[in-house]
């Protein structure tokens, strides 16, 4: 059995096959797409165009990462007077 000291895993290989693809049919959804954007037609299925909301997603990162900076302070100050309550306990004996 040989020792390997700089292993590196092989990244696994991604075999995804499609059960059905129509080529003809995405080109000329590809088609019908762009003639109504030139015509101005452009109409979603759900009415609207994506927005992309960045400043407000980083935002609540930023909440959710202050919160668990302040739950993990609370947690290291519970722990830490836990321990100096059982120093004291046994030096005082």
């Amino acid at each position: 059995m040989a020792i390997r000291f700089f292993y590196l895993p092989r990244g696994r290989k991604y075999n995804y096959q499609p059960r059905y693809y129509d080529e003809r049919k995405e080109e000329l959804e590809r088609r019908k797409r762009r003639i109504d954007r030139e015509l101005g037609l452009d109409n979603d299925a759900t009415g609207s165009t994506y927005i992309p909301n960045i400043k407000g997603e980083m935002r609540k990162h930023l909440k959710v990462r202050k919160k668990a900076r302040k739950a993990s302070s609370m947690r290291m100050l519970i722990i830490l007077a836990v321990l100096l309550f059982i120093t004291w306990i046994l030096f005082r004996i």
